[in-house]
């Protein structure tokens, strides 16, 4: 099995779980707090981890989908009256998410908001109880992103961005990702796809990083292992192939994200719908690349050029074209009114979307009549 350190230490294969024990010892970690949902529960995948591990764990399975301030707080009283000294984060982005929160908290003086984005309070966060994440979806990336989203008890959807918040050990067992239903395969796998695009268009100079963000979508679209994963669901090749691509992606995207993010971000913070970013994001997309096509100069055109090699499109194709279909060969919902958003939520997405740190990596710097043309089309 692959072991690579790049950001952090990534144990990656078939049956890679069987790690934990060491992992956690490794980490000094007697005691761990392990993070997941219901859903990782009830499909079994839960007592998987647990018959992995030979250690005294208490669990707390309620993590909510968009995970928030309220929620944090309630995991790190959970952790401190079990004096637990680190943490298993199981599950999507939302779990993840939400343990890296509680690590921080657990270890830090102050309210949540102060180390967000929004105060720069990156700078604030030092070091952090450990954690252990383990994957079940192929979309964020988490396990190896320096990125945490909460939202906050004001509604704001915050992000929290520091090196201390990359999981020291990631556990990617492509096994554990076969139950995903297949919605949630094809939503999670366009937001891996969505990290590796925008993170290529992406202003800032990484080559590395860029080189990363293009093999995960020559995996995805080129050599269609989302579709398989999606159609195919016990494939176990195309669950590894996606693993990985979601891993990339957030590899990639340490180079920044773009305008489909910054619309995705702002409309999951409408607490009444709690709406699925990665279906957010394969909505959004091909109406963002709309625009970028548009308004591309040279060197975004040049970026755009190698996407469309990287996907094995023809060079006269848009990619926004071929994103839309892909979107209908996975059965994406097909507008945002589908998944209940309306005209009335516009103005409240625009108003976020500028405010978003995606929105300020874009490669081309959307106003707000880009953002409101894109979200009424996208209805």
């Amino acid at each position: 099995m692959a072991n690579i350190n790049y950001l952090n230490q990534c144990i990656f294969d078939n049956g890679a779980i069987s790690q934990l024990p060491r992992a956690l010892k490794s980490l000094g970690i007697n005691s761990p707090l392990l993070v997941t949902d219901k859903g990782i529960k009830n499909a079994g995948v839960l007592e998987q981890v647990l018959s992995a591990a030979s250690s005294n764990i208490v669990v707390f399975d309620c993590v909510m989908a968009n995970p928030t301030e309220a929620q944090t707080l309630e995991l790190v009283k959970i952790y401190q009256a079990n004096n637990c000294d680190g943490f298993i984060a199981l599950g999507g982005g939302s779990s993840i998410d939400i343990a890296k929160a509680a690590a921080l908290l657990a270890t830090h003086e102050g309210e949540l908001a102060r180390f967000g984005v929004a105060q720069r309070g990156g700078k604030h966060i030092g070091k952090v109880s450990p954690i252990i994440a383990i994957p079940t979806t192929a979309g964020t990336g988490s396990e190896v992103s320096v990125a945490a989203m909460i939202i906050m008890e004001s509604g704001t959807k915050e992000i929290f961005i520091s090196p201390n918040l990359i999981p020291p050990i990631a556990i990617c067992d492509p096994l554990l990702t076969v139950g995903l239903p297949p919605h949630l395969t094809a939503a999670t796998g366009m937001d891996a796809f969505t990290h590796c695009l925008e993170a290529v268009l992406s202003p800032a100079i990484n080559p590395p990083a860029e080189a990363i963000g293009l093999d995960g979508i020559e995996r995805i679209y080129a050599q269609d292992w989302l579709y398989r994963a999606v159609f195919e669901p016990t494939n176990a090749d195309a669950r590894w192939h996606m693993l990985m691509a979601s891993t990339e992606g957030a590899l990639a995207f340490v180079k920044g994200l773009g305008a489909c993010h910054a619309l995705a971000h702002s409309s999951s913070r409408i607490k009444s719908l709690n709406l699925h970013h990665g279906a957010l994001n394969a909505i959004f997309l091909p109406w963002v690349l709309e625009v970028i096509e548009v308004k591309a100069d040279e060197a975004i055109n040049a970026k755009l050029w190698r996407i469309k090699r990287a996907m094995g499109i023809a060079a006269g194709k848009q990619i926004s074209e071929a994103v839309f279909a892909l979107n209908k060969k996975l059965n994406i919902p097909p507008n945002l009114a589908v998944i209940g958003l309306k005209a009335e939520h516009c103005n409240e997405v625009v108003e976020y979307a500028l405010l978003d740190f995606a929105h300020i990596t874009n490669c081309i710097i959307f106003d707000e009549n880009d953002y409101r043309e894109i979200f009424l089309k996208a209805l």
